[in-house]
C-alpha cells in the first residue's frame, strides 16, 4: 500500500458526519499500512490542520449546517499525487477533476448522499423542487461520468447510481467500515448516570443528524403505549419538531444533544435498540457502529438499510411508514436481544475500516 492519493472533499473536521468519519478513518488506515493520503477540505477556524491536510478558503453553506462552500483550487502540495479520489460532487471535488484532468491522473469517487436530498433546503415549492432533484440527477450523471471508478458504500447505493443516476463509469461496492478498536461494547453505568437514563426501562435510541429526511418522528410515534425510553443523541433541524411532538405524548424521550465522539460506544452499548427509520441512507453508518458494540438495529426496508441490516442477525426492518411494523420489530428485537446481541458481535471483523480499506486499495490497483 504505497500509493500516493490525494483526498478531495467538501465536508471535514471539525465537522463530524459519516462521510468525514470515513475519510479520516481511510487515511489513518491508509497511511498505516504505508501510503500517503492528503485532504483537501475547507478551512475551518475551529480547526488546526495536521501534517498532509490542506485547508481551502471557504463560506458556510447557508442551506445545509455542518457544510461549506470552498473553490475548485488545487493546493501545490498534492499537484504530484498518483490517485486524485474526490468525496464530493460540488466545488472542492470540482478541484480534485481539475487535477485528474491536468496531471492525466486515475480519477475515484465516492458516492456518499444523492444530491436531491439538498432540494428540500433549496427550495419550500414542491414543483421547484422536483426541478432541483432532476437537475441534480443530471448533474451527478455529468460528474461521477468522468470517473474512472465510482465507489457506492452499499449494494443499494450501487443501485441507485446505476439505474437512476445512469452512470457510465465502473461502480464499485466498498463499505466505509468501522473502527473496531474504537468501537466495541464498554461499560455503561457512567454515561447512564451522567445523563439519568432509567435502567429499568427497555433504552431505544438514535444518535446522528436529527434531519426531517431521517423521519425520527416515526420512533417516537412507535414508542406509544409501551415503556421504552426513547433516547436521542445528536442534533439538526427537526430537534425542536421532535422535542414538540414528545412534549404532546406521554413518552419518556430523552435529548442528550451532541455526543462527544468518546462517549459513543457507551451511547451504543446501553442501548437494548438502535432504531434507524431514515429510508435513504448510503449506507447508514451508526447502525454498523451500534452492531460494532453489540446492539441490534431496527431500521427500515428501504436505501442502504435493507442490505446494512442483516435480518434476524444483527436486527430487524420494517417498511418505512409502517408505525405498527415498527414497534412489533422492536418489540420483537428486545424479546430476541441476547441471541442478537452474540451475532452482532461476531461479525465484527467483516464490517472493519481495515477491511474496508483491502477493498479500496483493490480498486485504485485495478487503474493502472
Amino acid at each position: 500500500m504505497s500509493r500516493w492519493v490525494a483526498a478531495f472533499t467538501d465536508t471535514y473536521l471539525p465537522t463530524i458526519n459519516g462521510v468525514t468519519y470515513t475519510i479520516r478513518s481511510w487515511r489513518d488506515c491508509w497511511e498505516r499500512n504505508g501510503g500517503r493520503m492528503d485532504v483537501a477540505y475547507p478551512r475551518s477556524d475551529e480547526y488546526v490542520p495536521e501534517k498532509g491536510e490542506h485547508p481551502i478558503g471557504s463560506l458556510p453553506f447557508p442551506f445545509y449546517d455542518g457544510y461549506r462552500l470552498g473553490t475548485p483550487r488545487i493546493p501545490k502540495a498534492v499537484t504530484d499525487a498518483e490517485i486524485v479520489h474526490a468525496h464530493t460532487p460540488f466545488a472542492i471535488g470540482l478541484g480534485g477533476l481539475r487535477l485528474a484532468w491536468k496531471q492525466d491522473t486515475p480519477f475515484v469517487t465516492s458516492y456518499h448522499t444523492p444530491t436531491g436530498e439538498y432540494a428540500d433546503y433549496l427550495v419550500s415549492n414542491e414543483s421547484a423542487a422536483e426541478y432541483v432533484e432532476r437537475a441534480s440527477v443530471a448533474y451527478e450523471r455529468w460528474f461521477f461520468g468522468r470517473s474512472d471508478a465510482v465507489l457506492t458504500p452499499s449494494e443499494a447505493t450501487r443501485e441507485h447510481v446505476v439505474e437512476t443516476v445512469g452512470v457510465d463509469a465502473p461502480v464499485h461496492v466498498v463499505p466505509n467500515g468501522i473502527d473496531i478498536e474504537r468501537f466495541h461494547p464498554v461499560e455503561t453505568a457512567d454515561f447512564v448516570d451522567k445523563y439519568d437514563l432509567d435502567g429499568d426501562r427497555p433504552l431505544v435510541g438514535y444518535t446522528g443528524r436529527h434531519g426531517y429526511e431521517k423521519r425520527l418522528s416515526e420512533l417516537i410515534a412507535a414508542a406509544e403505549e409501551t415503556d421504552f425510553t426513547v433516547v436521542f443523541g445528536g442534533d439538526g433541524p427537526a430537534r425542536k419538531s421532535l422535542e414538540k411532538q414528545a412534549s404532546e405524548s406521554d413518552i419518556d424521550v430523552r435529548f442528550l444533544g451532541f455526543l462527544e465522539r468518546d462517549e459513543m460506544p457507551a451511547f451504543y452499548s446501553a442501548l437494548d435498540v438502535f432504531a434507524f427509520p431514515s429510508p435513504v441512507e448510503t449506507q447508514g453508518l451508526v447502525a454498523l457502529e451500534a452492531n460494532a458494540c453489540g446492539t441490534p438495529v431496527v431500521g427500515a426496508n428501504a436505501g442502504a438499510l435493507a442490505n446494512t441490516i442483516v435480518e434476524g442477525e444483527t436486527g430487524y426492518h420494517f417498511e418505512s411508514g409502517d408505525t405498527d411494523g415498527f414497534q412489533d420489530a422492536i418489540r420483537r428485537t428486545l424479546s430476541e436481544y441476547d441471541r442478537l446481541r452474540e451475532s452482532c458481535l461476531a461479525r465484527r471483523s467483516e464490517i472493519s475500516v481495515e477491511r474496508a480499506v483491502d477493498k479500496l486499495e483493490r480498486v485504485y490497483e485495478n487503474l493502472f
